[in-house]
């Protein structure tokens, strides 16, 4: 009897908590505030944070009869609550949690109020808390427990949240109770209070726990009074460290970086402009999972796949990278600012709404047709759908954004997909690829919009695109649709964007070229020709060059097919060969217009090119371009089309054949290049001067001569230097970046002009111009590769016999 009176209240308090709670009683409510008590005072006693979550753990679960319990905290930017205490379970690794409904704690992190619920996989009754709360079971399905019951409350002092508790499983099997709930709230007040207490030391100096600002501390960027007035301001106001950082201290995310970086143990990742979307890693993931998770697969590297992520450990540790992309071995992780992690999504996924992610729109697109022998009025109908005519917007407007040249579209046979690709660079990338079922829909509204037939799908058809019309940029686009095998249609548009002239100063000509070509093209009358094949930049060198003419006093008139540059001054006129305005048409009127200079923008036949000789030597300066490969083929070719050679001589001021070889990026690494190297690279200059007299008299004194007025103009203390390409995330590892142009000036001076009434040949014209001053097109590269505009590979791919 008398060891029942020295019962410990303790255990009696134990004992009747196995009681049904109609049972318990007064005695009970006065025993668990009793206990109650003796788990704040526990938690007061404690020195810091980490102490108060370890050490009063135990008491907490005794206190509520539970099972488990799992105490979060907010974390720095106070985005996510993060485990610091998981009774029950094996795992050693923390839980992180946005706040938001997307599990129970984050949602009571957001809505700060507390949740009872009898069975957390009722998913009815969660639905009637918040529409989007579900709970996580990931936790359950690893370690095989059930988790029923949940009491989850919110940790706060004043307005401001430190974390979460939340209570699992009541061991009776009955729903927390709603003395439960006043204890749990009491408790929470007293954590809040405790943390709060804990933290004002931390900040005072007394002992601090490291953040991951605190490189900005080591590096000067700011002080540890600023870093920690910081930290408190976000706690307060409930925005990110990194916010107001950036806010208040105008701190740049590449400051922050590198802080990141040394805290987590991973390289940083900033963001990087010239990214583009891969569709083989992008293309399965939806943008609100990638949100939610917190990471970006960015591309396949030596090292493994990059994964940019804010938090690298809570990544590595959910281990839901591996489960996404299973068939990859080896992932690195990078981490980096919120800032440039939402950037680096919107550039991959869109804006995150209906018009800025392409996949997205790829998605709620419904199928036009499940074949392609449709009718032309229901492919003109699937061709007018809202989300089909928004996505090829898209392509065109991200085509626009990424510089791109040409877009490619190529349909596959059968149910194989449609393959769309950019070129930039003038190299081919691939874009995305669209199911078969929209093919047809998708030709034919490019084929609406550029006015062509859509009922003629066994002939080419040329056309095109005033975009300003459907979209918000002002481009033209114009396209080429190709009967390809197995009876689809092929689409290739070129973008002709609209855009100032480059001055002439900008054009990549070296001083020995720039020179030349001012003084021929300052001449009152003649014809000169810029030549190359599609895409070489010979309009853009005109318009340069006209840009170069253009004075008040100068009537200048242009005949384009398209009207691609425009500028002030000019009289431009448009081609149209439906209208039946041809360029010989155009020339003709021209003629009559009291021109001082005349541009016709490509000299295709005999009539053109004979009312350009005649209008040049009645006074006129003309520029034409030609679709040839080097300088002195170009008055071959002319003759052969029936010139008169004497004419054509006098008429002939000179000639400019270009190409654009790929540039290095700023990324380039010098070198000083060995004598072995510089004997290759002058041997193969020389190999384009091997036929000219001057060269063949004394080959090793020129050579010795050439070496040494490439010292002189780019050499660095007696040596050469040359680069070679590196690759960084601005260029996406290639180490290339944008082009330069390559250029080939022949003057059709009196030893050329004797040649050309002679009609000699090509390679008389080459000798000849070369013994004048000419630099052959691959000579004026291997300059530009000692200037350290690009390199050797890239001149020899460019300059092919």
């Amino acid at each position: 009897m008398s060891a029942v009176l020295q019962r410990d209240p303790e255990d009696e308090f134990f004992d009747s908590q196995r009681l049904p709670p109609q049972e318990r009683g007064v005695t009970f409510e006065a025993l668990y505030f009793r206990q109650l008590q003796l788990v704040t005072n526990r938690i007061h006693e404690t020195e810091n944070i980490e102490q108060i979550m370890l050490e009063a753990s135990q008491d907490i679960c005794k206190l509520f009869n539970a099972d488990r319990l799992t105490l979060y905290a907010v974390n720095e930017d106070r985005s996510a609550i993060v485990s610091k205490v998981k009774t029950g379970l094996n795992t050693s690794r923390d839980l992180k949690l946005p706040i938001s409904a997307q599990s129970v704690a984050g949602y009571v992190a957001m809505a700060r109020q507390m949740l009872n619920i009898a069975d957390v996989y009722d998913d009815a009754a969660l639905k009637k808390i918040h529409p989007n709360l579900s709970f996580l079971q990931e936790v359950d399905k690893r370690s095989g427990y059930r988790t029923k019951q949940m009491l989850v409350a919110p940790v706060m002092d004043g307005q401001t949240l430190y974390g979460v508790l939340q209570v699992i499983n009541n061991r009776s099997d009955q729903p927390f109770g709603k003395l439960d709930e006043d204890g749990a709230q009491q408790l929470c007040k007293t954590l809040g209070i405790a943390i709060r207490q804990r933290m004002q030391k931390t900040e005072d100096g007394q002992r601090r726990k490291a953040t991951k600002y605190d490189g900005l501390v080591t590096e000067g960027v700011l002080s540890q009074d600023e870093l920690s007035k910081c930290i408190r301001k976000a706690r307060e106001e409930v925005r990110s460290v990194e916010h107001l950082l950036m806010a208040d201290y105008h701190i740049r995310p590449a400051q922050i970086g590198p802080s990141l970086s040394k805290f987590f143990g991973v390289p940083y990742e900033a963001f990087n402009a010239g990214r583009i979307r891969s569709e083989m890693l992008h293309g399965p993931l939806k943008r609100e999972f990638i949100e939610q998770q917190g990471w970006i697969p960015l591309e396949e590297s030596t090292e493994g796949l990059l994964i940019m992520c804010v938090d690298p450990e809570a990544v590595r540790g959910a281990r839901v990278v591996p489960q996404v992309f299973p068939r990859i071995s080896k992932f690195a992780y990078r981490v980096t600012t919120q800032t440039e992690f939402e950037e680096t999504l919107g550039q991959l996924f869109g804006a995150g709404n209906e018009s800025g992610s392409i996949d997205q729109l790829l998605a709620d697109m419904d199928s036009p047709l499940e074949h392609d022998a449709a009718d032309d009025s229901s492919l003109e109908s699937a061709a007018a759908d809202n989300e089909l005519v928004k996505f090829v917007n898209k392509v065109i407007i991200d085509a626009y954004n990424q510089k791109v040249s040409d877009i490619h579209i190529e349909p596959m046979p059968g149910k194989a997909k449609t393959g769309i690709r950019f070129r930039i660079d003038g190299t081919l990338q691939p874009y995305i690829e669209v199911p078969a079922q929209f093919r047809q829909a998708m030709v034919t509204r490019l084929k609406i919009m550029c006015d062509l037939d859509i009922s003629e799908k066994r002939k080419p058809q040329d056309g095109k695109i005033k975009f300003k019309k459907y979209g918000p940029i002002d481009i033209e686009l114009r396209v080429a649709t190709i009967p390809s095998a197995g009876g689809v249609e092929d689409v290739v548009m070129r973008i002709l964007a609209a855009g100032e002239p480059i001055p002439l100063e900008k054009l990549g000509l070296t001083v020995h070229n720039m020179e030349r070509l001012k003084k021929t093209v300052s001449k009152p009358y003649g014809l000169f020709y810029v030549c190359g094949p599609t895409g070489s930049g010979k309009t853009t060198t005109l318009h340069s060059i006209l840009k170069f003419l253009n004075t008040p006093d100068t009537k200048i008139w242009t005949a384009e097919d398209p009207v691609e540059i425009t500028q002030k001054g000019l009289r431009q006129v448009q081609i149209n060969k439906k209208a039946g305005i041809d360029f010989a048409l155009v020339m003709r009127a021209f003629l009559r217009a009291d021109p001082d200079i005349i541009m016709v923008g490509e000299s295709r036949d005999k009539e053109t090119v004979s009312m350009g000789v005649e209008a040049s030597l009645t006074g006129h300066m003309v520029f034409s371009t030609l679709h040839t490969n080097s300088a002195p083929e170009s008055i071959t070719r002319l003759l052969d089309m029936g010139m008169d050679p004497f004419n054509f001589a006098d008429a002939l001021l000179g000639i400019l054949a270009q190409r654009l070889a790929k540039k290095l990026c700023d990324c380039k690494a010098s070198y000083f290049p060995d004598a072995e190297e510089i004997k290759l690279f002058v041997a193969e200059y020389a190999e384009e001067l091997r036929h000219t007299p001057t060269w063949k008299a004394d080959h090793a004194g020129e050579s010795k001569k050439l070496y040494e007025s490439w010292i002189k103009l780019y050499g660095e203390g007696g040596k050469l230097k040359m680069y070679r390409a590196v690759g960084c995330d601005k260029c996406n590892k290639t180490g290339y970046k944008g082009r330069i142009g390559l250029h080939e000036l022949m003057i059709a001076d009196d030893d050329a002009k004797k040649l050309i009434q002679e009609r000699a040949r090509v390679a008389e014209l080459f000798s000849a111009a070369v013994n004048s001053g000419m630099r052959t097109l691959k000579m004026d590269g291997m300059e530009k590769v000692l200037m350290g505009m690009t390199d050797l590979k890239m001149v020899r791919s460019v300059c092919i016999k």
